[in-house]
Formats: structure tokens, C-alpha cells, sequence
């Protein structure tokens, strides 16, 4: 199992409002933007990035941290024996994700996906 990035994500009424300090002060760019949520970001896939958005998609709370890997079902796997249980999924999202949120030991919500081939 591979980590291929951790993206830090912001809940906010308003995603839009990113633009002028992470787009027009730091020079990042729109990555992605499904409306509900905005991922920033610079260079290559998996570089910089952070999201801002109103919800974490499909209803759920905005979670804290993004981390995508490339077999989410083992990491769900390795997470149920170390005694962390989901809060949400795993689901295959229509937007092309299968994920899974857990918390952390620090409380954080941590949304773990895998994009579908």
C-alpha cells in the first residue's frame, strides 16, 4: 500500500472566496472544482494542494484530511484491526472515488480514497 498524497481541507461556506488570496497571491491553481469543493494547487499531480468545500460530497461533514492511496481496501482492512472503524463507506463515489472516513486518534476526520481505474 502507497500514500500517492495528503491534501488539507478546509470547510467554508463559500469555495469561490479562495481565489483571490490561494489563486491571485500565491499563484496556485484550480485543479479541480465539482462546485461543492475546490482543489488549489501547483506542479505536478500530488504536489501542492489544499481543497476548500461547503460539505465532503455526498452529505457528509468536510473532513479534515484527504489521503489517497492506491488500495483503499487494504488500508480499510489495516484500519478495522488497529481498531479504527469508518464513520462513512466505504462507498464508490459517482465523481470516480472509493473512499472511506475514519478518525484519528488526534479526533481528525480523515477521508481515505482511491481513484477508480
Amino acid at each position: 500500500m502507497t500514500v500517492r498524497r495528503i491534501v488539507c481541507n478546509i470547510a467554508t461556506a463559500e469555495p469561490a472566496l479562495a481565489r483571490r488570496f490561494y489563486g491571485k497571491v500565491l499563484g496556485l491553481s484550480v485543479l479541480m472544482d465539482l462546485g461543492w469543493i475546490a482543489t488549489w494547487g501547483a506542479g505536478q499531480p500530488g504536489g501542492v494542494q489544499i481543497s476548500f468545500a461547503t460539505e465532503g460530497g455526498s452529505g457528509t461533514p468536510v473532513p479534515d484530511l484527504s489521503i489517497e492511496v492506491d488500495d483503499v481496501d487494504a488500508v480499510l482492512a489495516r484500519a478495522r484491526e488497529a481498531g479504527f472503524m469508518p464513520e462513512y463507506g466505504p462507498v464508490d463515489e459517482p465523481w470516480g472515488v472509493r473512499r472511506f472516513f475514519v478518525r484519528d486518534p488526534f479526533e481528525r476526520l480523515v477521508n481515505v480514497l482511491q481513484h477508480s481505474s
